[in-house]
């Protein structure tokens, strides 16, 4: 009888284990890592630990290392083709990596030292970079070599789990009167377990980091070594740059919800629940995704994503009610991990042999976005009378924001028709 593979080998090869495998690696890198932070602010504001200004820099600070993070990785074929000492690491390794890291540092954030903490909370945006990166790479990979491209979408449901497990999490420990400390130990242990869950299952070597192959040659995600498509540059650089608007449209709602929240319907019972809400909506429009059928314009699909984005962060600042609350969660969240399936696959037909790295540039230009946008809050609170007044601003800014990328990808769509592959 011809050998069989192990059992765990067998499982780790199925497409359902991988999506699975990397919905869990988002939901702590992302729904843990990065959003935690989100939920426990109201905690760490009632405790005395820092104000909304410092709220917003320390907001910055991760974001700011998500930027550095996403560069490392846009720039990693470069760096290890002229430092030929760096050691050449399979995909997963450094997804393995990256989930210890990120409940190490989530831990550490229950140190009682602030001056610390934009250390701790830079370091974790790089570590959720550089997982988001890889994971992408690894399980839309292996997904497409299986002939289910489309599956890849459950893994963006990971965020969205993680945020609503972060949430409801925090809203319990506020019912609890827990102190913001041990909300940070309680998601760093949470965020080991998860890890853990799905440790067997991310192995594999096929998907390594290559050191500057030319782009004909190169294995990156695709795990092909077909050549890109003759696309010029002007293109990605646009994609880039709406994928950006992306990040800072959604972030100020996606830090602040809670509080902002808190300053519209002060003793609310639902105070707590619009964040969950947020990421149950993430959730479902990550579901959705996956249930889409595959190919077509994928602009097209980003311009109705901006959109129903921009509509979720008017609702709540233009009906600031329970019921616009509700509405801006579910809307904000539905397109949220929607929009970077569809640019993922954007940058995949564009730049089918060097995914990673662009994956890598625009993961950078939604930092950019992302650091923005907090820093804008920042700013505005400290000018303008009242706390209101700042985020409303600050709200319509990141509107607006939006509806400027969906016409960026209009006028894509015009001037770089996407053209049926010859067979």
């Amino acid at each position: 009888m011809p050998p069989t593979a192990p059992p765990a080998e067998s499982a780790a090869q199925r497409p359902m284990a991988i999506a699975l495998a990397g919905m869990v690696a988002l939901a702590v890198a992302m729904g843990i890592g990065r959003f935690a932070f989100t939920p426990l602010l109201p905690m760490m504001l009632h405790d005395g630990l820092l104000d909304l200004p410092g709220a917003s820099w320390l907001a910055s600070a991760n974001y700011f290392g998500y930027l550095v993070g996403a560069v490392l990785c846009t720039l990693q074929p470069w760096l290890w083709a002229r430092l030929r000492v760096l050691p050449l690491f399979a995909f997963v390794t450094l997804v393995r990596g990256g989930l210890v890291a990120t409940g190490l540092l989530t831990l550490a954030m229950a140190w009682p030292a602030p001056a610390a903490w934009p250390v701790l909370r830079f370091a974790a945006g790089v570590t959720s970079a550089v997982v988001f990166v890889y994971t992408s790479g690894w399980c839309m990979a292996r997904l497409a070599r299986l002939g289910v491209p489309a599956l890849s979408g459950m893994i963006y449901m990971g965020p969205g789990a993680g945020i609503v497990l972060s949430g409801l999490a925090a809203s319990a420990m506020t019912a609890w009167h827990w102190r913001a400390a041990a909300g940070w130990v309680l998601f760093g242990l949470l965020a080991w377990v998860l890890a853990a869950s799905v440790w067997r299952t991310l192995r594999g070597s096929d998907e390594r980091l290559h050191a500057g192959a030319p782009a004909g040659q190169a294995a990156g995600p695709t795990g092909s070594g077909a050549s890109a498509p003759p696309q010029g540059r002007a293109e990605m650089a646009w994609l880039a740059l709406a994928y950006g608007l992306a990040g800072f449209g959604y972030i100020i709602t996606a830090t602040f919800l809670p509080v902002i929240a808190r300053t519209a319907l002060p003793g609310s019972a639902w105070l707590d629940m619009f964040w969950p809400i947020f990421g149950l909506g993430v959730m479902a429009g990550a579901l959705l995704v996956s249930r889409l059928p595959h190919g077509g314009d994928f602009r097209l699909r980003l311009i109705v994503c901006y959109v129903l984005q921009a509509a979720g962060v008017a609702a709540s600042l233009y009906r600031p009610s329970l019921a616009g609350f509700v509405l801006g969660s579910v809307l904000l969240g539905l397109p949220f991990t929607a929009i970077t399936f569809f640019a993922m696959h954007e940058v995949r037909r564009l730049r089918p042999a060097q995914a990673a790295s662009f994956i890598g540039l625009l993961t950078a230009m939604y930092g950019v976005g992302q650091i923005l946008g907090p820093a804008l809050v920042a700013l505005l609170l400290r000018r303008l009378p009242d706390a209101a007044t700042g985020f409303a601003l600050s709200l319509e800014v990141a509107a607006a924001a939006l509806f400027v990328g969906a016409l960026i990808y209009a006028g894509m769509v015009w001037a770089y028709p996407v053209r049926a592959a010859k067979h």
